[in-house]
């Protein structure tokens, strides 16, 4: 018996002892407009995660079956029109020209720029896939002095067919960490999206909650839409652009009583 006790004690201290260290990025500037926030200690987050910034804490893993239907009314202003190709090191980020608006329930928020985590950082049901692209907005007419309010679209990537839409600019972004290409194509374009009427309709499929940001500051001002189809891209779009920024996914945090809804 005490063979067996002594055997349990050590798988669990090897268990604890294996942990994974966090896969969060602790570089600033993965979203427009955040120049402030202190780093948290990495394997403490990891372990604890949301408890030091409150208990609406983004990523998080997406059960479907636990999701309520809701109905949110939404508008898009989009053309979808990109002017610059930018490698920040912990991302490859796409800025969009000003004048693209998605509005929420009466709120209009602006289209600033899309960046990439490799892997995902949602889950949907437990499974992680290879990419995430954010889509970030900010709210117009922000008042002054008031926690800045996104809305962010998140799109799942798995490995697949090539995607047009990454063909279009992934061999313009820059080689050097902090290199700007100023470029000019349109995000629709030849995507499988293809109009801004049909993203409308993925945004009408998604899956939503009231969130974070996934990089310091963990602003908990984020209206997320998780869209519920998985994109693709070829094994070789997805491994070129992690190789630019490597794995920069926040680990998944606490649903707390986070409320999700189905579109």
């Amino acid at each position: 018996m005490f063979k067996i006790l002594l055997a349990l004690a050590c798988l669990s201290g090897f268990m604890i002892a294996c942990q994974p260290g966090s896969k969060e990025s602790a570089k600033e500037g993965d979203h427009q407009d955040i120049q402030h926030g202190e780093n948290v200690d990495e394997e403490e987050s990891y372990l604890l995660p949301g408890l030091d910034h409150g208990l609406l804490q983004s990523p998080i893993n997406i059960l479907s079956e636990e999701a309520v239907e809701g109905k949110h009314n939404i508008t898009l202003n989009f053309t979808g029109n990109i002017n610059k190709v930018e490698n920040l090191g912990h991302t490859v980020q796409l800025d969009l020209v000003p004048g693209n608006t998605i509005s929420l329930d009466g709120k209009t928020f602006e289209y600033k720029q899309m960046h990439f985590h490799t892997p995902s950082e949602h889950m949907i049901d437990g499974i992680t896939y290879p990419m995430e692209m954010h889509v970030v907005t900010t709210l117009e007419d922000q008042p002054e002095g008031e926690t800045p309010e996104y809305l962010v679209l998140g799109f799942l990537i798995r490995m697949g067919k090539e995607n047009k839409f990454f063909a279009q600019w992934l061999n313009q972004v820059p080689k050097e960490e902090g290199g700007i290409n100023e470029t000019d194509f349109n995000v629709l374009k030849n995507s499988e999206i293809g109009s801004a009427e049909n993203l409308l309709k993925e945004i009408q499929s998604s899956y939503h909650y009231k969130g974070s940001l996934t990089t310091p500051p963990y602003t908990e001002s984020v209206n997320w839409y998780v869209m519920k189809r998985i994109f693709e891209a070829s094994p070789e779009q997805i491994l070129k652009i992690n190789e630019i920024e490597g794995d920069n996914a926040r680990h998944i945090q606490a649903r707390y009583k986070k409320s999700i809804s189905s579109e």
